[in-house]
């Protein structure tokens, strides 16, 4: 095990060729090295992780990150099989929505202390620790924001003259005319694949029937969560590729890269894909989700870093809060499209003055938090997509699949 101690603070400046960059601000008596699990899979993802890594090397040359890449879906079960094994990684990165079943198993440590002395702290608001956060102790960095929002093909919507949605029966009914099989086009890429679960919550919620209530109250509403998943089935069926099924992120995407759909829905973190083989403001534009009958939902979920291991817990916590500094924050928005957590790197003019950006502007006055509860993940991705898929595959109804929803939460949440 390697020792670390805690020698001398230093001030923060310096450059990195044309971004700046940061000096050390802690020297190790000997090389510390970490590994830090990350669930990013795209290439603009690594593109964004690998700037981010190397101002850490600049600012940290005695600091050496390790990055292993674990595929979401597989999430779970590896930081389960890693905490029962004692082989847990130095830091991980959370989503919201795992939160609660990790600090359920013990995986997580509390850096309350931490955060309440970091130098960056007032640049985040207390909302975006609420999500790591339970009985006053804080477990995690706000590393990044998903906004969602939609891209759609600004170029297809004028030649058809279709105005942009701004109510789910107006997206649907935007995505049928758009669709014409003959031609291989479709009007809407609908993930109902790996990572499509989310969606689906969101629709039902849309349609009235949340699943975590205000008092604190975990159930659906069943009318009107059969509601919501007919109307996302029937845009499957009538607007999407018949790969819809199992579609995930990959699938989603290139179906927009290539003309084969007119709209997906998604969030920030793939603007760079999408710009990287479509014109932004000419060939597509970006819109902030439609409201459905009962209610607009959008999701502001933070991404999170968290120490997992006691091992190098120092180190791991100078790798967590860099994630907080304004250069570092920028860098991976210019390579990705996430949005900075921190409120002083999101007022940077690079973002304020993009207007394919103001769609998620938008979406940060009423987006709202992905339910979190404990089961909330194991139940969304194995039995909410599993019963939505069965559906599309015509094995289940929409009545069906709502009611095996129900009692796999009440079996998730026993």
């Amino acid at each position: 095990m390697t020792n670390i101690s805690r020698r001398s603070l230093m001030k923060m400046g310096g450059a990195l060729m044309a971004a700046t960059a940061l000096t050390p601000s802690l020297s190790f008596a000997q090389a510390a090295s970490i590994n830090y699990w990350h669930t990013f899979t795209s290439q603009s993802e690594q593109a964004g992780l690998d700037q981010v890594m190397a101002l850490f090397k600049a600012a940290h040359p005695d600091i050496a990150v390790t990055p292993e890449n674990i595929p979401n879906p597989e999430f779970m079960a590896k930081i389960t099989a890693a905490v029962v094994s004692g082989s847990r990684p130095n830091v991980s990165m959370v989503s919201s929505e795992r939160f609660r079943d990790l600090l359920a198993m013990g995986a997580l440590t509390d850096i309350s202390e931490r955060v309440a002395g970091w130098e960056r702290r007032a640049d985040f608001d207390d909302a975006r620790f609420a999500s790591i956060s339970l009985d006053g102790k804080i477990y995690g960095v706000p590393a990044f924001t998903f906004v969602d929002w939609m891209y759609y093909r600004k170029d297809w919507f004028e030649e058809a003259g279709i105005a942009v949605p701004t109510t789910l029966a107006e997206l649907y009914d935007a995505a049928v005319k758009l669709t014409d099989p003959a031609k291989g086009r479709y009007g809407f890429g609908l993930r109902g694949g790996p990572g499509g679960q989310n969606p689906i919550i969101n629709m039902m919620e849309a349609f009235g029937s949340p699943v975590l209530h205000a008092d604190g109250t975990i159930g659906l509403d069943r009318e009107k969560a059969i509601a919501g998943i007919t109307y996302w089935s029937d845009m499957a069926k009538n607007a999407a590729p018949p790969s819809a099924a199992n579609d995930g992120f990959r699938q989603i995407i290139e179906g927009f890269q290539t003309g084969q759909t007119a709209m997906i829905y998604h969030h920030t973190g793939s603007y760079q894909d999408i710009a990287s083989k479509l014109k932004p403001g000419v060939e597509f534009g970006t819109m902030a989700i439609p409201a459905g009958p009962a209610t607009r939902v959008a999701r502001l979920a933070y991404a999170y870093n968290t120490i997992t291991s006691d091992e190098n817990a120092d180190a791991s916590w100078e790798w967590i809060k860099f994630w907080g500094e304004p250069d570092a924050a920028i860098a991976f928005l210019e390579k990705t499209g996430y949005f900075p957590a921190s409120t002083t790197a999101a007022a940077d003019p690079r973002i304020t003055g993009n207007e394919m950006y103001k769609a998620a502007a938008e979406t940060l006055g009423f987006g709202i938090p992905q339910p979190s509860f404990p089961g909330a993940a194991g139940w969304a991705e194995s039995t909410v997509l599993q019963a939505f898929q069965r559906i599309l595959i015509g094995e289940i109804t929409p009545e069906q699949a709502v009611d095996e929803m129900i009692a796999g939460l009440a079996e998730a949440t026993a």
